[in-house]
């Protein structure tokens, strides 16, 4: 095959005047796909015999590590679910409360907010949880239904399941219950008032 193809419909040889339209770019063409090769996104390989070190859980926030920011699908890298590691056991009410708040978050990344709570809120809805004594959500109870965006109130129920379990309580003392009031903005995200300090 020569390296100078013609065009359709014009004779097999160009005259000596006239550079040809079209040459052959087998070389550079080469040139290119092993730098394209080189830019590929795969990770790099590890050698032989050595193993890579196994990725670890991100902590909680409140556990070394800040809780991402996202959009609003609760949904974690790549469109997976979030996904929780599993709770601490509560030593004290105090202690539940507060890693519920951050399990909220952990576990709705793309439905909540942290920083600086507006000066003017959407909605202020306050649910009481009750728990099974192995953390699961059992019950929950609306102490507060906000004046306007009622359906804050489902978006909060949601979060809190989501956010389940919230760790053995079985060392507490009944009832097995918090309560939390979801800050919500104009973009409909909350920030659990727990974690607004």
């Amino acid at each position: 095959m020569s390296c100078i193809d013609k065009p359709p419909g014009l004779p097999a040889r160009a005259s000596p005047s006239q550079p040809p339209r079209y040459r052959c770019v087998a070389g550079s063409g080469l040139a290119l796909l092993l730098v394209l090769a080189g830019c590929s996104n795969s990770p790099p390989s590890t050698p032989a015999g050595s193993r890579a070190p196994a990725a670890s859980p991100a902590p909680l926030p409140g556990q070394g590590a800040a809780a991402s920011p996202s959009s609003a699908s609760g949904k974690g890298a790549g469109g997976a679910p979030a996904t929780l590691g599993p709770p601490r056991t509560p030593r004290s009410h105090a202690e539940l409360r507060r890693q519920a708040a951050q399990r909220l978050v952990a576990a709705n990344p793309e439905r909540s907010y942290m920083g600086t709570v507006p000066e003017v809120l959407l909605a202020i809805p306050v649910l009481e949880v009750e728990l099974a004594v192995d953390g699961h959500v059992r019950h929950i109870k609306v102490l507060r239904k906000p004046g306007q965006a009622l359906d804050t109130v489902q978006l909060a129920m949601d979060a809190v399941h989501r956010a389940a379990p919230f760790g053995n309580v079985s060392g507490l003392p009944k009832p097995w219950v918090f309560s939390e009031t979801f800050l919500f903005n104009d973009q409909r995200r909350f920030k659990p008032r727990t974690l607004d300090d």
